[in-house]
């Protein structure tokens, strides 16, 4: 599989769901030990890069409120210079879809796609194992996107196994609120203790997410998305949220209840995005085939 720019330049960081979510228990180090299942939407984020002569990195255009520095992008190019010693640079400007604190993994993609783009883009050569260690080291997440495989997720989500999966239509929410995964994974109230399950546990219904009690407690913009959409679909929680989503076996069923719910939750979405429609991806859309 080969990363690729679309017809405009442009490398796509596609959004993830969390179709499930074990807390097992918590490490010596404070991280949690989890099983999760991730997939691709074919939507999110997109980044167009320009090569650079000298060693500057700038961002030009990024998240709304994100100092570049602190900019996931702008620390994997940095983090991606120190691993190998090039002596490029590059202007990245990302345009934001996917929103922060939603549990779609938008900077770890975002960061996913840079480290693959600058690979190709400073002539590294690096291998995907290579690009998943760097990319582990700005957070737990990125080698997944990294991978670019559908996979069944162990230790803090890093130990992947890739997995095939139904691919359906999706109808993600996007609460008018951003979930501090940091909050919610020290709240005393988080079930630790989860007995592990396999894959065939997974297939038969055992698609629980441990941190859906927590987000829907301390978030009340999540908890009436929720209970809207669970009146109508199987509501689930990505990650520690804030976005559900529901699996459809037809897009216009996606399209119809995403135009209900900018109806009934006015106030409750995201005025600017309350929400869209995407396909389930077992390969990662930025990998081509």
């Amino acid at each position: 599989m080969t990363p690729t720019p679309d017809r405009d330049g442009a490398w796509l960081a596609p959004a993830k769901l969390n179709l499930m979510l074990r807390v097992l228990g918590r490490r010596t180090d404070g991280y949690h030990r989890l099983q999760t299942v991730f997939q691709f939407l074919d939507d999110g984020d997109r980044l167009s890069l320009e090569l650079r002569r000298d060693r500057g990195i700038e961002r030009p255009l990024g998240a709304p409120g994100v100092p570049a520095e602190q900019d996931l992008v702008v620390r994997a190019a940095r983090a991606l210079q120190a691993h190998t010693g090039c002596n490029l640079g590059v202007n990245i400007r990302v345009e934001k879809r996917l929103p922060a604190g939603g549990g779609l993994g938008g900077g770890s993609s975002d960061a996913a796609t840079t480290l693959h783009a600058l690979n190709q883009l400073w002539g590294l050569d690096l291998s995907l194992d290579e690009l998943a260690r760097i990319g582990l080291a700005l957070g737990a997440d990125v080698p997944v996107f990294v991978a670019g495989q559908a996979a069944w997720a162990e230790g803090v989500g890093e130990e992947l196994r890739p997995v095939t999966l139904p691919e359906p239509w999706y109808l993600v929410l996007i609460p008018d609120c951003q979930v501090a995964t940091a909050v919610v994974f020290n709240d005393p109230g988080l079930t630790r203790d989860s007995i592990p399950i396999k894959m065939a546990d997974f297939i038969a219904g055992d698609q629980r997410n441990d941190c859906l009690p927590v987000v829907l407690t301390r978030y009340p913009a999540v908890a009436a998305a929720y209970d809207w959409l669970a009146a109508r679909a199987t509501a689930r929680l990505t990650g520690t949220g804030a976005c559900l989503f529901a699996a459809c076996a037809e897009r216009a069923t996606a399209e119809t209840l995403l135009a209900a719910a900018r109806s009934d939750l006015a106030g409750v979405l995201n005025p600017t995005l309350p929400g869209f429609v995407a396909k389930g991806c077992n390969r990662s859309p930025l990998m081509a085939g």
